[in-house]
Parts: C-alpha cells; structure tokens; sequence
C-alpha cells in the first residue's frame, strides 16, 4: 500500500500543467531585456536562424499568454499539452507582439511582458484582459506576406514567362 502512494505520488509529480503560469508571470525578472516603452523580455531557447521576420510577415508560432496574476487566456496547447501551432499576419497583433517578434529567429522561445497600454488596453476588443500580460512564444516560422510586402520585397509576376 505505502510503495503505491509512493508511485501515485512519484507519477503525479512528472506530469506537468501546460496552462500553469511561470514563476515569474507578475514581474519580469532583473535578467530580462528592458526596452524604453516597457516591454520586457527573456530569452528562453535561442533559435537557429539568422533572419528575422518583418511586420510584413506571417508567424507560426506557439504560445501560452498569461495575466500578472497568472490566469491563462490563450494558448495554442491542448490541456493534455499538444500544440496546435497558430499563424497570423504580424502586423495584425497587439503592438507588444509587433515590437518583440521582429527580434527573434526561427526556433527562438522568449518570454515577454507587455504592459497593458502595448497589448489591448486601448483597444476596444470585449473579453480581452488588461493590465500587463506574459506570453510564451515559440517561433516556428515566418514567410513575407505577398499582399503587404516589406520595403525592399518585391514580387516576380510572371518569372517564366
């Protein structure tokens, strides 16, 4: 009976909460790089790329987004922890997320704390939390969007033409 409540117990502490918030959800630690207008961010993976997306572009990414005080409200992972990898055209996202993207790379996992006047405090979106928000984000990829080229993107119409 004793070696069975040691196994549960054993068991229970390998399985981990994808939606459980980081340690440091309500205030970016002395580690992370502090930008003029307030964002903060850590890198958690460094990537493998060398490039880096523009506003242009469209990410795929993973990511978890937390308030300070550590309720999550949104995620790309399941509660059983598979990731259902999101794609969005950059320049669409909270201006936190268009300020912190532009400096990753392909395969780079940062943690981010947007304060709220760079995330949905002055946007008019019903349901969306306020205040500073935490978010995990993994970037899987990017690709230059062909309907709003980056300066200095063209597109070959007819290249065989």
């Amino acid at each position: 009976m004793m070696m069975l409540a040691g196994l549960c117990l054993l068991l229970a502490s390998c399985t981990t909460n994808p939606y459980k918030a980081p340690a440091d959800v309500a205030a970016p630690p002395r580690a992370a790089r502090m930008l003029p207008d307030g964002l903060a961010y850590q890198v958690l993976q460094p990537g493998t790329g060398t490039v880096h997306p523009s506003a242009a572009s469209i990410i795929t990414v993973n990511y978890t987004g937390w308030t300070t005080d550590g309720r999550k409200f949104d995620s790309t992972r399941d509660p059983d922890g598979k990731r259902t990898p999101a794609s969005f055209p950059l320049n669409k996202l909270i201006q936190g997320w268009q300020e912190v993207v532009p400096l990753m790379v392909a395969g780079e996992k940062i943690r981010v704390w947007i304060p709220g006047k760079l995330a949905y405090d002055n946007r008019n979106r019903p349901g969306a939390p306020h205040g500073m928000l935490v978010f995990d984000i993994e970037l899987l990829n990017f690709k230059e969007s062909m309907e709003n080229p980056s300066p200095g993107f063209f597109r070959v119409e007819n290249p065989e033409k």
